[in-house]
């Protein structure tokens, strides 16, 4: 781009000569964004319709441990019933454990350069013993069952229809993979293995009114879209183990010593982290009950999805949580001593703490009896009630892990979106939420500097917005590797700030947000129903919003194309034009400072582009413009930034 000088009068005006604007108002705000209307199901307000049905499916587990061989053993039965008006001749059922294969998709199609979900070593995935039917108390032919990679079909004698349940035990084994694609996984501590089990039982793929069976296999970067329901499972293992899991613990008298339950009781109603095995402690035997195993019996309900760990190197301390309701429930860590540093895994419980109870006030209350945090081999990954960080975090990562990986309790745990297809929905709309608990804790104490008033965030823009960016709009096993922290975690971050500082507002956003929490908590929204929701709430139709960020890899150029006086008298007022150069729309801050030191501050609403790249206004100045600057707090991604500004020659 080159710029001129051009002399008016006597004054001199800087007016610059642009290359063709690419905008096209027309595609931008085209009138019919949604594809299809309200129905039943979905309201087109975004709230679940008044005939909205999901299936229920509830697990109960008894699983063993095995430290020599590093295998799990168990039965699961899984209680599923139809709550859709259709006839299901078949389940289909989730096979995670199957991606471990040699011979898995995932394995296939891991790219050459590896990355966080390749696998460094395979095992068998799932290798069953069992599978049985029952309906009505009554023990059902043994089903036909079809094994394709991650999922299995199960043929059913007789139709489940609309209100019916149907039981189904299955008997499984599994070997525990030392690096299982950062989900789960083995870590060597010099006081033992600390083992985070995910993905550890057969589960029922979700039917819904939008697709039916939701069947994507599971390759790596697609996460999970799953039934809500109760789990209620057991898990025995050498009691020289602590074994901690999802939901709560339901006998720890019987897992831990007569002093360590004592601690356990204290922690529950301390503000202040209490420790429950210390560091010097776990080389003592003493410090575990004396009997050859311990069975460990967690409930965690309406949840989709349950995990857990297990360790003879765990030093262990808990605290108490408060929730906004007068609720209580527990902040608990699960560590090897070599976390214990500076700023290190010792100060993980206090993190839980504030994070919970910041999500809690702020959207929605924390929905689980216990927050438990591991430390281990997986870099960060949630689950119901439980996430496993990084033993080496420490400091600002480790606040950040723990505040993320707790983040997600409320998406896509609480918000149960489909994360196999739409990654933005949980890690971007977690990523957002980050913003505000990292201000919040401890005065600051972790806040770095963020996108945009970093100098050099534009770097960061550059990659959001350049030409090899994906959109949004994409499934994550789609996304190119090197683009999945942005079109992921970084843009939609920078969506729902920019929706909320620029477009509609703290306080109609808020409302809104939280509106689109209440509404889908515990239910699975589309995007829909998310656009809708914050739309009604707020009372904006946003399509040229979602065009921008969702659906397109659009960029923002808003510039100041001239500025002149009218009838060249500076006493007239000003006019000046500004062009929107690329095809992404932002209402538009603008900053003119006069000579004689007035200042004016004009917010244009987005409508100025609605018929064209040009918008033209005047401004009551009197005397010369020294500069105008748009966007003069950088709240927005513009991708070229220098001709935000005009100055004076």
């Amino acid at each position: 781009m080159k710029k001129f000088l051009l002399v008016i009068s006597s004054c001199f005006i800087l007016t610059s000569v642009y290359a063709q604007s690419s905008y096209d108002h027309r595609a931008v705000f085209k009138p019919q964004f949604y594809p299809y209307p309200g129905n039943d199901y979905r309201s087109a307000s975004g709230e679940p319709g008044p005939k909205y049905w999901q299936n229920k499916a509830d697990y109960s587990i008894q699983c063993k441990l095995d430290t020599e061989s590093h295998t799990v053993t168990g039965v699961v039965t899984i209680t599923y019933t139809n709550n859709s008006p259709d006839n299901l001749r078949f389940l289909w059922l989730q096979l995670d454990q199957n991606i471990y294969n040699k011979d898995s998709r995932g394995s296939a199609t891991t790219t050459q350069t590896g990355g966080r979900w390749a696998n460094a070593g395979f095992t068998d995935g799932y290798r069953f013993t069992s599978i049985q039917l029952e309906r009505n108390g009554t023990p059902e032919t043994l089903p036909d069952t079809m094994i394709t990679d991650t999922r299995m079909q199960l043929s059913l004698k007789d139709v489940l229809k609309n209100g019916e349940q149907v039981k189904i035990s299955i008997g499984y084994q599994f070997t525990i993979p030392e690096y299982g694609t950062d989900r789960m996984g083995r870590l060597k501590t010099k006081n033992g293995i600390v083992y985070e089990v995910a993905q550890w039982f057969p589960r029922l793929c979700v039917y819904d009114d939008i697709q039916g069976w939701n069947t994507l296999p599971y390759i790596g970067a697609g996460e999970f879209y799953l039934e809500y329901g109760d789990i209620d499972f057991s898990i025995t293992a050498p009691s020289e183990l602590i074994v901690v899991g999802s939901g709560e613990l339901l006998n720890p008298q019987d897992c831990y010593t007569e002093e360590q339950l004592k601690r356990w009781e204290a922690a529950s109603k301390s503000d202040k982290t209490v420790t429950i095995r210390s560091e010097r402690e776990v080389k003592e035997k003493s410090s575990r009950p004396a009997r050859p195993t311990c069975t460990w019996h967690f409930k965690i309900t309406n949840t989709r999805d349950a995990a857990w760990a297990a360790s003879k190197a765990f030093v262990q301390d808990a605290a108490r949580i408060n929730l906004p309701s007068g609720k209580k429930c527990m902040a608990i860590s699960a560590y090897p001593e070599e976390s214990i540093k500076k700023n290190g895994w010792q100060r993980s419980t206090e993190f839980i703490k504030a994070s919970i109870e910041y999500y809690s006030k702020t959207w929605y209350e924390f929905p689980y009896p216990a927050a438990t945090n591991v430390a281990g081999i997986v870099g960060g990954m949630e689950y119901p009630g439980i996430v496993f960080c990084s033993a080496g975090s420490s400091g600002t990562d480790l606040w950040g892990v723990t505040d993320h990986e707790f983040g997600h309790t409320w998406f896509p745990m609480i918000v149960g979106s489909n994360e196999r297809k739409y990654a933005w929905m949980d890690e971007g709309f977690n990523t957002f939420i980050n913003i505000g608990s990292t201000e919040a804790f401890n005065k600051g104490e972790f806040v770095e500097k963020g996108f945009f008033s970093d100098p050099n965030s534009s770097l960061m823009i550059k990659y959001s917005f350049g030409d090899q960016a994906d959109a949004l709009f994409n499934t994550p096993d789609v996304l190119q590797q090197d683009n999945l922290a942005f079109a992921a975690y970084i843009k939609p971050g920078q969506m729902l700030t920019v929706l909320r500082e620029v477009v509609l507002g703290k306080e109609r956003f808020d409302a809104a947000f939280r509106e689109y929490i209440r509404r889908w908590a515990y239910k699975h929204p589309t995007p829909w129903d998310f656009f809708h929701t914050m739309e009604n709430v707020s009372g904006e139709d946003l399509a040229w919003f979602w065009r921008g960020w969702v659906f397109n890899n659009w960029k923002l150029d808003q510039a100041v194309k001239s500025v002149n006086y009218i009838d060249d008298d500076m006493k007239n007022g000003s006019e000046i034009i500004i062009v929107n150069k690329e095809q992404m729309v932002m209402p538009v801050t603008v900053l003119i400072k006069e000579t004689n030191g007035k200042i004016h501050t004009l917010h244009l609403p987005v409508e100025i582009w609605q018929r064209g790249a040009e918008w033209r206004f005047t401004v009551p100045t009197t005397s010369e413009i020294k500069e105008v600057t748009l966007d003069p707090e950088n709240k927005l991604p513009d991708y070229e930034r220098e001709n935000n500004e005009w100055k004076r020659n």
